[in-house]
């Protein structure tokens, strides 16, 4: 278990920029109009001091904004010679170990407004249903080469079995 720590730091890639970016953008849209929905209904209530509660759901998103670039930094993942890792989490970090002998089907998705961002979500399935692995907000490039790089790893992997 100590050496699955001890991977090179440039053997870890992470996440497309993108995906932090299609986050904030649906962050901003709900928190915008919630604030100004907030402040007209505070005001209407409570007259010109009501106008404040605007800006509880506008420090809300101040935090959120924050912690989606926190938790976008801490996603990375690592191609090693038996096995991939997924590491994730600010507060509680989670690694994922997902040996290539044991993935039964590597899935690319990417729903209308991840492809008009340009990233996909790579899901990782394996026969135990616990431990689906998922790589979210890669390019479409790069999920298509790490999809038929695992799957070829697979393969050989499984052959040998």
């Amino acid at each position: 278990m100590a050496d699955i720590w001890r991977v090179p730091p440039e053997c870890w890639s992470g996440l497309s920029p993108q995906l932090r970016r299609l986050r904030r953008l649906l962050l901003a849209a709900v928190a915008l109009p919630l604030s100004v929905f907030a402040a007209l209904a505070g005001g209407g209530l409570l007259g010109f001091p009501g106008l404040l509660v605007g800006f509880v759901p506008l420090t809300a998103a101040a935090l959120a904004w924050r912690s989606i670039g926190r938790a976008w930094a801490a996603w990375r993942y690592a191609e090693r010679d038996d096995d991939l890792l997924i590491q994730h989490g600010v507060l509680v970090r989670r690694l994922v170990v997902v040996p290539y002998g044991r993935m039964q089907l590597v899935d690319v998705t990417s729903g209308p407004l991840s492809r008009r961002f340009g990233v996909a979500q790579v899901r990782l399935h394996t026969a135990a249903a616990t431990t689906d692995a998922v790589i979210p907000g890669l390019g479409p490039s790069e999920a298509a080469r790490l999809r038929d790089s695992l799957a070829a790893r697979g393969r050989s992997r499984a052959a040998g079995l």
